[in-house]
């Protein structure tokens, strides 16, 4: 056989080969296990491909698919086999779906077995590969008809394989018996896909490896998608591995006042929690921080899951920030994310693209509300920000997240409880004064440093945020019904200049 490399098989499926320490060791068996939709055969088409484009000979022995369903699915990704993998379509004898020529005196499997298996050596020997997919196991467990003759019938393919230099994969796609872990024990590692069905949305895949000798791997769940050009998976994020160094300066927001309220600004690389009700101005405060770090010289980005991007365009524009112009300057990345189509895992994946890749220094997250529709459970949620937010923290970057409280004034309860994670948490509330409703400010933790602990007015006009003097004469303000404690019982107008009449 032509000589190949010692180094590992690459699966040629993104973020897979990351999950498996660089791919499959050579000359093993592994299995691929998963439901029928779960992306197998996708897999197992990449796989061989990738050999393929290295030199390698491949080989497809299929049971269950008919050798043009496989090229078809194939050139469904944008692919195309031929020439490039050898496909042996596995059909019983005729004569053993002849009734006539049945045996009378042997059961039909017995034959059916012996044949099949007789008939998988030859064509390996024949084509002698680098690379073999079998699929699947289902139709070689269905002829066995039983646990023990079923697992004596794999060992003895394993052996066989295990003379050659082929690195073999193992369809499995467990609709015969899914509690039979007969072939577990035996490869050298077993690969898992799942499908989930949430109650609404598309459809939710995800991988995990069960087993993998000799060789640590990245456990747990991780999402899959399968889009056009193949299957790809999003490694879950482990934060500890991603640690830079960066010199952590104070960096201000543009807004004096705001600055003053922060203690002189935002640590870089820290978090901030913008919590308050539906339109107390959230995502605007977050864009104050984009805005200013455009001007520091640095790039932003921006995932938006609650607004149309047209809608946040021209309202910020009214509002003197040209958020698209940045955007076409290539300045600010801004994107729109639609929760009931996207996996918690491939939205980690672009926020780390646009850090790695465009060099975004701060990144606002708009709304964990809607990131929390795509979450399983609100537990996943937490640990995935906590990953998320370490993660960002750790390359220098700012994050800005915001979270709707349900509510308008008075007694406020978020959907998730997020306050701990986050560096800064800054508090927005609505609160009535003199016939008017009014919004009012304060930063209740910061902990890379002192803060004010006043509560200031603000204003959303034209120009913008203003933000007011302290009402150092009013108690009350975050319940929403403020109390007079001072001299001057009459309320102060907060004008656009950020004083008061």
């Amino acid at each position: 056989m032509t000589e190949i490399s010692t180094t590992k098989a690459k699966t040629g499926v993104e973020g897979l080969d990351d999950i498996l320490a660089g791919g499959l060791t050579r000359r093993h068996v592994f299995l691929l296990e998963g439901a029928p939709g779960t992306g197998k055969t996708t897999v197992a088409i990449q796989f061989l491909l990738e050999g393929a484009a290295n030199g390698e000979r491949c080989l497809y022995i299929t049971l269950s698919e008919t050798e043009e369903e496989l090229r078809d699915s194939a050139r469904s990704h944008g692919k195309d086999i031929d020439g490039a993998v050898e496909i042996f379509e596995l059909v019983p004898p005729e004569s053993l779906l002849d009734a006539d020529q049945q045996q009378s005196l042997l059961y039909s499997a017995d034959l059916e077995l012996g044949e099949t298996t007789k008939l998988i050596f030859q064509a390996f020997e024949r084509v002698r590969p680098h690379r073999v997919v079998i699929d699947s196991l289902s139709e070689i467990r269905l002829l066995a008809q039983g646990s023990l003759r079923y697992r004596r019938q794999i060992l003895a393919m394993k052996h066989f394989f295990s003379r050659s230099d082929a690195t073999v994969l193992l369809l499995d796609d467990m609709t015969s018996d899914a509690a039979d872990k007969t072939v577990h024990s035996v490869v050298h590692g077993v690969i898992h896909l799942e499908q989930l069905a949430p109650e609404y949305g598309s459809e939710r895949r995800r991988l995990r490896v069960l087993k993998y000798r000799g060789q640590a791997f990245r456990g747990g769940y991780h999402d899959v998608v399968i889009r056009t050009g193949g299957l790809a998976v999003f490694p879950r994020l482990r934060a500890v591995e991603h640690r830079t160094g960066f010199a952590r300066t104070i960096l201000q927001t543009g807004i004096a006042a705001l600055d003053k309220l922060l203690g002189g600004g935002v640590d870089r690389g820290s978090s901030t929690l913008l919590l308050g009700p539906a339109g107390t101005g959230k995502t605007l405060f977050s864009l104050q921080f984009v805005k200013a770090a455009v001007e520091r010289g640095e790039r932003a980005a921006i995932f938006i899951f609650d607004e149309e991007l047209g809608l946040l365009f021209s309202r910020t524009r009214a509002m003197g920030l040209d958020l698209e112009g940045m955007r076409d300057k290539g300045l600010v990345h801004v994107e729109q994310l639609d929760a009931a189509e996207l996996s918690p895992g491939e939205f980690t994946q672009r926020v780390r693209d646009r850090v790695a890749s465009f060099d975004a220094k701060t990144v606002v997250i708009d709304s964990i509300n809607g990131y929390q529709a795509a979450m399983p459970e609100e537990n996943a949620l937490v640990l995935h920000m906590h990953e998320l937010l370490q993660y960002l923290n750790r390359q220098g970057a700012n994050t800005f997240i915001t979270v709707a409280q349900h509510g308008l004034v008075g007694d406020m309860k978020s959907p998730v409880d997020v306050t701990y994670l986050a560096d800064t948490v800054i508090l927005l509330r609505y609160f009535e004064a003199q016939g008017r409703v009014r919004r009012a400010i304060s930063v209740i933790k910061k902990r890379t440093g002192p803060h004010e602990e006043t509560i200031r007015e603000y204003k959303i006009g034209e120009t913008g945020l203003t933000l007011g003097d302290p009402l150092s004469d009013f108690q009350g303000v975050l319940r929403g019904v403020p109390e007079f404690v001072g001299d001057q019982p009459l309320l102060p107008t907060l004008r656009e200049d950020g004083s008061h009449s």
